[in-house]
C-alpha cells in the first residue's frame, strides 16, 4: 500500500516551449497561501529556453519551502508529459495546472480545506475565469459551459461537454487516483489529457464545486488548444478522441447496454458533425443512421439533420450547402 504525505499537495505541470509564459504559473504557485506543496514540472522536449527559465526558479521555491523538481523528456504530448511527473507524486492531494495559467493565491488552500473538512469526498473543483494573456484583462466569454453546479455526478457531463474540464480547477486525492492507475500512467494520446485524468475518477467518485473563481485560464491566439487545424488534423483529432473514450470505457469497466449505447451516440454525433463540416455526405449519412440506432436523436432533431444531409446530396442542395456551411460552421 502506497503512502502519501498527509496534507502535502503535488502539482504536476507539463510544459512545451513555455519560456515566454512559464513565469506566470510559477509566480502564482509561489504566491499560494497554502504552506505545503511539491512542484513537479515536466519539460516535454522543449526546443526553446524552457528548461533554463524553469531552473531560475529553483532557489525561489527552496526559499518558499516548496519541493521543486524539473523532469525532462523527449517531445511527445501533454499526456506523456504528465506520465513523466506522476511517478514522483508523494502528496495526499494532486493538481495539474497548465503552464500558462494562474491560480489565485488562496486556490490551493480553499480546496485542501474543503477536502479536509469533508473526508467523504475524494475530489473537489472550483470555478475558473478567462483572461487575455497579453493584457491580463479578464474576458467575459468562456470556452466551456459551467453546467449545473449543484451536480456531483459529473462523468457524463464532462464527456458530453455540459460542464468544464479545466484542469487547474480540480483537486483529487492521490490515493484514489492511483488506485485507478496503479502503474502511475494514464493513456497517452495527442488529445484529451484531462479526459484521462478526470473521467475514470468521476465514474467512481462524486465531485462537488466550490462556487468561486480560483483559477485563471490564459487566452492566447495560436496556443496549442486554439490553433486552427486543417481537415486532416481535425479528423485525426476526432478519431483519437474516439479511441481514447474506448480506452476510458475499458478502464471504467462500463458494460451496461444503456451506457454503451450512450457512448456510441457520443461518437456518432461527433462523426456526423465533422463529416458535415467538411462536406462528406456519405459519412454523415452513416453517422446519422448510427445515431438513430443508438437512440441518440433528440426531440425535433431528426428533420433538421435529415435536411442537412439532403443539402449535400441533392443538385440544388449542393449549390446551397457552401452558404449553409459558412453560416453554421464558419467554413469558407
Amino acid at each position: 500500500m502506497e503512502h502519501y504525505e498527509r496534507g502535502l499537495v503535488s502539482a504536476v505541470t507539463p510544459v512545451y516551449n513555455g519560456e515566454a509564459h512559464l513565469h506566470t504559473l510559477l509566480d502564482a504557485l509561489l504566491a499560494q497561501t497554502y504552506p505545503r506543496m511539491e512542484i513537479i514540472l515536466v519539460d516535454d522536449g522543449s526546443t526553446d529556453g524552457t528548461a533554463a527559465a524553469a531552473e531560475r526558479y529553483r532557489d525561489k521555491f527552496a526559499a518558499r519551502g516548496y519541493s521543486y523538481r524539473l523532469v525532462r523528456g523527449e517531445h511527445k504530448n501533454a499526456s506523456a508529459a504528465i506520465n513523466g511527473g506522476l511517478p514522483f507524486v508523494t502528496g495526499e492531494f494532486l493538481i495539474w495546472p497548465d503552464s500558462d495559467d494562474v491560480l489565485e493565491p488562496e486556490s490551493v488552500e480553499r480546496r485542501v480545506d474543503f477536502l479536509q473538512k469533508h473526508p467523504g469526498y475524494q475530489c473537489v473543483r472550483s470555478l475558473s475565469y478567462y483572461f487575455d494573456a497579453e493584457t491580463g484583462q479578464r474576458l467575459a466569454e468562456r470556452d466551456e459551459k459551467q453546467g449545473d453546479l449543484s451536480k456531483e455526478d459529473l462523468f457524463w457531463d464532462i464527456l458530453e461537454f455540459q460542464t468544464f474540464v479545466c484542469c487547474g480547477c480540480y483537486m483529487l486525492r492521490s490515493g484514489a487516483f492511483f488506485s485507478i492507475y496503479p502503474d502511475r500512467s494514464i493513456p497517452e494520446y495527442d488529445v484529451g489529457q484531462n479526459f484521462q485524468m478526470l473521467l475514470p475518477f468521476m465514474y467512481r467518485h462524486k465531485c462537488p464545486t466550490i462556487p468561486q473563481e480560483l483559477y485563471g485560464v490564459a487566452v492566447r491566439p495560436g496556443s496549442h488548444s486554439r490553433r486552427a487545424l486543417d481537415q486532416a488534423l481535425e479528423e485525426k483529432k476526432y478519431s483519437d478522441y474516439e479511441r481514447l473514450v474506448d480506452d476510458i470505457a475499458a478502464i471504467c469497466r462500463i458494460a451496461d447496454k444503456a451506457s454503451l449505447d450512450r457512448l456510441e451516440c457520443w461518437k456518432a454525433r461527433r462523426r456526423y458533425q465533422i463529416s458535415m463540416k467538411y462536406g462528406r455526405g456519405q459519412a454523415a449519412s452513416q453517422a446519422l443512421r448510427q445515431l438513430r440506432r443508438c437512440g441518440g436523436l433528440r426531440n425535433g432533431e431528426t428533420v433538421r439533420l435529415l435536411c442537412e444531409v439532403y443539402l449535400m446530396h441533392s443538385r440544388v442542395g449542393r449549390r446551397l450547402y457552401p452558404l449553409y456551411r459558412r453560416i453554421r460552421y464558419g467554413q469558407p
